[in-house]
């Protein structure tokens, strides 16, 4: 039997915070991505910050390096 993750919504508000307080674009943002090996479009970052679809601990680690923050910073509970 499969079992779906749930997708965890503070996760996604988290994302949508730290890029904005770095003032990029999700389009820049995914730009960056790339450059670090990370092929996402900015559909699909959308669904990550929405909240529709699991982030893979790739891209968190290679957001991590772009943002220069911790880890504890993409699961805050605000």
């Amino acid at each position: 039997m499969e079992q779906k993750i749930r997708c965890d919504l503070n996760m996604g508000y988290n994302l949508r915070r730290l890029r904005e307080a770095a003032h990029l674009s999700q389009e820049k943002l995914c730009a960056q991505l790339q450059c670090c090996g990370c092929d996402i479009g900015r559909s699909t970052y959308a669904k990550y910050e929405a909240g529709e679809l699991n982030i893979r601990a790739s891209v968190i680690v290679a957001l991590r390096k772009i943002y220069n923050c911790s880890y504890d910073d993409f699961f805050l509970d605000l």
